[in-house]
């Protein structure tokens, strides 16, 4: 089952930007959260930025002031404004949505490459 479908990654120069985007499926109901995630080769899945269905944010260290994230309601997606690229930003970018039950549903991931 496919919930979430992540779109946006690629690769780009150190210093330049990418906007990813996040469809949650209507069959995800009452979604509470929304956050991406990251992963690099040989290193733990990290929490990037998360926001709530009362539209307070979360980010981490690395990316505050460099990352924004954002959700549309009524297009059900959830989207993360990257800014000021570097190379340790590389890494699967995945999304994920928390519905009020506590359950946890995850998208299949986008490459995100930054090149020195």
């Amino acid at each position: 089952q496919v919930h979430l479908v992540e779109s946006g990654g690629g690769l780009v120069q150190a210093g330049g930007s990418l906007r990813l985007s996040c469809v949650a499926s209507r069959s995800i109901f009452s979604i509470v959260a929304m956050g991406w995630y990251r992963q690099a080769p040989g290193k733990q899945r990290e929490l990037v930025a998360t926001i709530t269905s009362g539209d307070d944010t979360n980010y981490a260290d690395s990316v505050k002031g460099r990352f924004t994230i954002a959700r549309d309601i009524a297009k059900n997606t959830a989207y993360l404004q990257m800014n000021n690229l570097n190379p340790e930003d590389t890494a699967v970018y995945y999304c994920n949505a928390k519905d009020k039950y506590n359950l946890n549903y995850w998208g299949q991931g986008t490459q995100v490459t930054v090149s020195s």
